[in-house]
């Protein structure tokens, strides 16, 4: 796999990586990832493996988001939406400006759950986003029940705007500005490769 990102965690000794997704590579990991428990609520994806194929396809095929695996030590263990709010329906929710971005994220595999990992993949993700120069901050929407996601972004240094209604849930619109993310981490060594 070739990632395009990757970072040492010092804490863990492991190597954190983005690597864009492949179908045909990826479609039995997805597939899945999105039957799992923790998972299932959450993202309503837990078709039939045709059904997912062309929810896959589609996506893939949609220029406006990049769709990576996070990977620890080169095994996947995450997956990764990162969007441009510009054409999505994120826009229509605030005053969006050009060059904001957007996270979807799952950890999927369900070993690497409570061990710490969540925050440092999403500060790694955060952190690859904002090397877009035009990027002045990211935006996630995490389900209003997902009190553990929300917890998550808030860590990371993303702070509430407002509940929003989209058509799969109810939302918590969150915003990291880059002032905000700057502030509370420092960059560190990682290495991008375009």
């Amino acid at each position: 796999m070739k990632n395009s990102y990757e970072e040492m965690l010092k804490d863990h000794r492991q190597l954190l990586s983005f690597v864009k997704v492949e179908f045909d590579r990826d479609i039995d990991t997805l597939h899945g990832w999105m039957h799992e428990e923790h998972v299932i609520p959450y993202w309503n994806l837990n078709f039939t493996k045709e059904k997912f194929s062309r929810h896959l396809q589609k996506a893939l095929a949609d220029s406006h988001q990049t769709l990576y695996l996070g990977c620890l030590d080169e095994t996947p263990m995450s997956y990764w939406e990162s969007y441009w709010v510009k054409g999505d329906i994120i826009e229509d929710y605030y005053d969006a400006e050009e060059g904001d971005q957007g996270i979807h994220l799952l950890i999927g595999n369900p070993e690497y759950l409570g061990k710490g990992l969540a925050l440092p993949f999403l500060r790694s993700m955060v952190k690859y986003q904002l090397l877009t120069s035009s990027t002045k901050k990211v935006m996630a929407e995490p389900d209003i029940r997902n009190k553990k996601m929300i917890h998550l972004f808030e860590k990371c240094g993303f702070t509430p705007m407002k509940e929003i209604e989209l058509p799969d849930k109810t939302g918590l619109l969150m915003a990291c500005t880059r002032e905000n993310f700057e502030r509370k981490w420092k960059y560190g060594e990682a290495t991008i490769y375009l």
